[in-house]
């Protein structure tokens, strides 16, 4: 591949910064994160995302079309750097890397920057602590037609790169705002978006509410639920039954549940 650069040593000034990458101080800092893995790589480039950089290692290849990738995205202008294995396993943080990591800009939208349908259907996370539950989430939205995710409070990185992960890619197409709790409130009672909030001690089970128009569904954390704004400030509150020995069930879970019955009472209404 012409014009192609090479990486060599672990101690190269770009593995390093890789490895700081995983910091979310940084992140923020320089307004970049990273993204591993050929099936992330490729749907970001299928959404037509722009990379600042992409590395690369053939003997780590796990996918026969890496390569091809490899050039599409050097075709679009991206720089792109040849890594050697010792140096491309410093700058990952997998286990099993496949060979190809890119550097992007950081995801994420404000409220006003969402293009809504009439009617539509969010999901709002709030202060979930663990990447991979918010990856779940992510590729559950998609599968169930979510407008639009909302991530309140400070508590977790959108851009933390096992959320990448974890989504495979999808937070490159699925529309993600940041916002506080205070904002998001507001903003949806503006908008004329109902919120419908999943709590343990509801007394009406989530089959009988009406999610057919304008809706927000909002999950909180599995350690401390929403935060008592949300509580008091969403229009419905809903519970999912819980028949055996344990009293709630994971967040990516739940959010699934709520989601797919979403699904089920909005897919006559197109």
């Amino acid at each position: 591949m012409e014009n192609t650069l090479t990486i060599e040593s672990p101690q190269n000034p770009r593995v390093k910064t890789a490895v700081r990458l995983r910091k979310g101080k940084l992140r923020k800092e320089t307004d970049r994160t990273l993204v591993e893995g050929y099936r992330e790589i490729l749907r970001a480039s299928e959404s037509k995302w722009e990379f600042i950089e992409l590395y690369f290692c053939p003997e780590l290849y796990l996918d026969p079309n890496a390569d091809q990738l490899v050039s599409n995205i050097h075709n679009s202008g991206t720089p792109v750097f040849q890594c050697s294995e010792a140096a491309f396993r410093k700058m990952s943080y997998r286990n099993t890397p496949d060979g190809l990591m890119a550097l992007s800009p950081l995801v994420g939208k404000s409220l006003n920057e969402l293009d809504l349908p009439e009617k539509p259907l969010l999901l709002i996370a709030e202060n979930l602590e663990k990447p991979g539950n918010l990856g779940t989430i992510l590729r559950t939205a998609d599968a169930t037609g979510v407008d639009a995710i909302i991530v309140c409070g400070n508590k977790t990185d959108i851009n933390n790169p096992n959320v990448i992960r974890a989504s495979i890619g999808t937070l490159f197409f699925m529309p993600v705002a940041v916002a506080s709790t205070e904002e998001t409130l507001q903003w949806l009672g503006e908008q004329g978006i109902q919120t419908l909030a999943a709590l343990p001690d509801a007394e009406q089970e989530y089959t009988h509410a009406d999610m057919r128009g304008g809706i927000a569904i909002v999950v909180g954390s599995e350690d401390e639920g929403l935060t008592q704004n949300w509580i008091n400030g969403s229009d419905f509150h809903v519970k999912i039954p819980m028949r055996g020995k344990n009293d709630s069930l994971n967040v990516a879970t739940a959010s699934a549940v709520l989601l797919y019955e979403a699904l089920r009472q909005r897919q006559n209404l197109s």
